[in-house]
């Protein structure tokens, strides 16, 4: 075989071989789509704007000296022309600043700066160009006005000088032209011109107007003459021409897109598309803008429920004790300014397109479409043709999302209520809501139905979002680190400190993390309620946080036990019958004021002590509403080890801001959407069947010390509210044990568990060969008496006793006396 090919000619072998195609790879498209050179170009754009500018500006200082050498560039050798030239960035600088300005556009030449700029700094950080057309625009047409204006006027009024290339070569010439055309007509004209583009591009004739927008299958606009005076609004030619595919089929048939606006600035717009026989029209819904809250003086924010009812009367007043209590005054919060919605026309009109031109693409005809603003989301309810399936549209959240180039969007398939699918679409520039402006609000100081009113933002109508807690009546919150759940739990307590006596609230604030709820101990003596001999306001100590539970079941049983010899339901009547003194003080009756649970971080507490808190917990979620012990729990990790099944059942209202996944969205609010929020105070909140978006309002750190500096420069209680005392927690041993029936093996474990360090039943069972039964007696024996700990569930008892000395103490002390 290899001679016969070694035989053959190269021809012969060429011809012999097997035809194979080869295709050289399209290195055009793969060159203009890498991200480096996408890079590469933005970058080298933004050097030659800041060459440009320097460029420029020497030639104003050094251009007639440079002038001669460029001129005679040829004559002279390159080395000699670059030696003599002044320009900063030398003879190539001097050459494309003289190119520009002496023979282009002169002074006017400096417009092409922003251009380079702008457009390298959108391909470099990938930032979008607001109003990108009207700037290129009007920049082009300033570089060509100011050129003929400069040049007409340094040539009427003959300016020779070192200024006399203001207006560049092109605007001499145009002068000249213009000079001998109409004479001195000519600036009238140039003046008229700068007049009518402003007027055209930037609409300083305001009028009512309204624009409707027809497309046909043969991609023509048409505009009804006989309507109102056409508006300055733009339409994007590249959405005309997705919409074709979607609509194609109905030749006959007009898609309608209108656009108004008002002196009320509301916006609102409808896609409506005619039936061949008769036309089918649908009212527009108003993109509503809410209007700034009704600003509310300092003095007039103080709360007087009790004071003022029981004013003049026999009633008891339980704000006497401290009388001169003032309010936190408005000025305590910053005013951030105005905050006004930052959504512009362009960009509803925009997004409207996308959003129905990613549907077309799919084959999924809209009818109409309605936006409403809110501060960090805008909601467009799209309505579908008949026959399209709800289904269809959910599927697609992914690819609106990435036609919109949108950090995450939410699909409501379909609005409760309504004949409507929400698509929410983030807004470009979010307004951040001040806590200032929520509380300021009419709707929050209107709130004397509201036992525990709490502001929480804005929802996505723009609108105030203010809810009673005791309706809740405990609220369960989630969020991933850094996404606002801090801000929020500050939020509430604030809207709480702004509308309560001391008298009428106290809080239970529980921090693990030990910083993010200690600025409130400053309000110890108002506000704060604590076990007996508790060493600090915010309770950090896990076994603390289990006394402090413990003892609010005791408080709460106390309080049953008073409600049930009053014959009350609920605090409220109990509270109104004390106030109204027909209940008696010497029967153990009292005033009773609201409590509010904090808990800062549960999944650290579930970690290190589990069903020692849980349990109370559960206890107090079930049946503390009804006594006005209230519950706020938040964690930053919803797995359901933390938020177990018993806690979760007793927690109808749950508040979720962004977090990670979907597994946690689901574990915190039954439903997905918590992981396609936005983050910074962009919240769910969740409270039986409804969930309502809402954008958190935004207090400091420096605010809330503000506020409890305020509140601790007044005249406060004696000590913080006393809770019931929990005994049984300290190493007194089980006072059910009775040590005088010890076991004959007492001493023998005891002996065995402080030898080993170890507070084991199982311990007891292996060395000793006894039963379970008889072990775990031992072991509640061992107890009572001080040797071992309370039960830590699966884990061994902790040993009180250090060594065998000590012990031998404890023993003969226990057998010398007369049990």
């Amino acid at each position: 075989m290899a001679e016969n090919t070694f035989r053959n000619s190269p021809k012969e072998q060429i011809e012999s071989a097997p035809k194979t195609s080869f295709k050289f790879p399209s290195l055009k498209m793969s060159f203009l789509s890498d991200t480096r050179v996408h890079f590469l170009f933005g970058t080298f754009l933004l050097i030659t704007s800041f060459f440009l500018l320097v460029s420029f500006t020497s030639y104003f200082l050094t251009g007639n000296a440079d002038q001669s050498i460029v001129e005679v560039t040829s004559e002279l050798s390159l080395l000699e022309a670059a030696n003599q030239t002044e320009n900063i960035f030398g003879l190539f600088g001097a050459q494309i600043a003289h190119f520009f300005i002496y023979k282009l556009f002169g002074i006017a030449s400096f417009l092409f700066i922003p251009i380079f700029f702008l457009f390298g700094r959108k391909i470099v950080f990938k930032s979008e160009i607001p109003y990108q057309n009207s700037y290129l625009r009007t920049l082009s047409f300033a570089i060509i006005w100011l050129s003929v204006f400069v040049g007409y006027f340094l040539n009427t009024f003959s300016v020779k000088s070192k200024f006399s290339y203001f207006g560049g070569s092109i605007g001499y010439e145009v002068s000249i032209w213009l000079n001998l055309l109409m004479g001195w007509g000519s600036i009238v004209l140039i003046v008229f011109l700068g007049i009518v583009y402003l007027v055209f591009n930037f609409n300083l004739i305001e009028e009512k107007t309204e624009e409707v927008i027809t497309e046909t299958t043969s991609e023509e606009e048409e505009i009804d003459e006989d309507e109102e005076e056409e508006s300055d609004l733009e339409e994007d030619e590249e959405i005309d021409e997705d919409y074709e595919p979607s609509f194609e089929v109905h030749t006959k048939e007009e898609l309608t897109v209108s656009i108004s606006e008002d002196d009320t600035d509301e916006f609102s717009f409808s896609v409506e598309k005619p039936i061949v026989e008769a036309k089918k029209e649908f009212n527009n819904l108003s993109l509503e803008v809410v209007d700034e809250p009704i600003k509310v003086e300092a003095e007039n924010l103080n709360n007087t429920d009790y004071a003022s009812e029981n004013e003049g009367s026999n009633h008891y007043d339980p704000t006497l004790d401290l009388s001169h209590y003032k309010f936190p005054t408005l000025d305590l919060l910053k005013d951030y300014g105005e905050n006004k919605v930052n959504v512009t026309k362009e960009e509803l009109e925009e997004n409207k397109n996308k959003i129905v031109a990613t549907l077309a693409s799919y084959q999924i005809d809209i009818v109409e479409v309605k936006a409403t603003i809110g501060p960090t989301v805008t909601l467009y309810r799209i309505r579908p043709a008949d026959g399209v399936k709800i289904s269809k549209i959910k599927n697609l959240q992914d690819d609106i999302a990435m036609s919109l180039a949108a950090l995450g969007i939410r699909i409501i398939a379909p609005i409760p209520g309504e004949q409507y699918i929400g698509i929410e679409v983030p807004n470009i520039k979010p307004e951040m809501v001040s806590m200032h402006s929520v509380i300021a609000s009419d709707k929050f100081q209107n709130t004397k139905n509201m036992d525990l009113p709490i502001v929480l933002g804005k929802t996505i109508s723009n609108e105030v979002f203010v809810t009673d807690l005791a309706k809740m009546p405990h609220l369960l919150m989630a969020g991933a680190t850094g996404q606002g759940k801090s801000v929020g739990l500050n939020a509430i307590l604030t809207s709480l400190l702004y509308k309560k006596h001391p008298s009428q609230l106290k809080f239970v604030m529980v921090d693990p993390k030990k910083v993010e709820l200690s600025l409130y101990s400053k309000i110890e003596k108002h506000f704060l309620a604590s076990i007996p001999d508790s060493d600090e306001p915010i309770i950090t100590d896990t076994k603390k946080v289990v006394n402090t539970l413990n003892s609010l079941c005791i408080e709460m049983d106390n309080r049953y036990d008073l409600l049930k010899e009053a014959g009350c339901r609920n605090l409220k009547e109990y509270n109104q019958k004390f106030v109204e003194r027909r209940l008696n003080p010497q029967n153990g009756h009292r005033f009773m004021p609201y409590i509010v649970l904090v808990i800062d971080e549960l999944a650290d507490l579930m970690m290190t002590a589990g069903k020692e808190v849980e349990t109370p917990i559960a206890r107090l979620a079930q049946l503390a509403r009804a006594i006005g012990i209230h519950l706020i729990v938040a964690t930053q990790r919803p797995s359901v080890n933390v938020i177990t099944g018993i806690i979760k059942a007793n927690f109808p209202a749950r508040l979720s801001f962004k977090v990670t996944s979907k597994v946690d969205s689901r574990t915190i609010l039954d439903t997905g959407g918590a992981d396609q929020l936005i983050g910074k105070g962009d919240m769910l909140l969740s409270n039986g069947s409804d969930i309502i978006r809402i954008q958190c309002a935004f207090v400091d750190t420096p605010e809330c010390d503000n506020i409890c500096d305020f509140i601790q420069a007044q005249q406060g209680y004696g000590s913080s509210y006393e809770l019931p005392e929990f005994v049984g927690e300290e190493g007194g041993g089980n006072s059910d044990v009775d040590l005088s029936d010890r076991d004959q093996f007492f001493d023998e474990a005891a002996r065995l568990i402080v030898q080993n360090q170890q507070g084991s039943t199982s311990l007891i069972q292996r060395k000793m060969k006894l039963g379970y039964n008889r072990a775990g007696r031992i072991m509640d024996q061992l107890e009572a008496a001080g040797v071992v700990g309370q039960s830590q569930g699966s884990k061994a008892r902790d040993v009180l006793i250090p060594d065998e000395y000590s012990l031998e103490q404890l023993l003969s002390s226990l057998n010398s006396k007369d049990y």
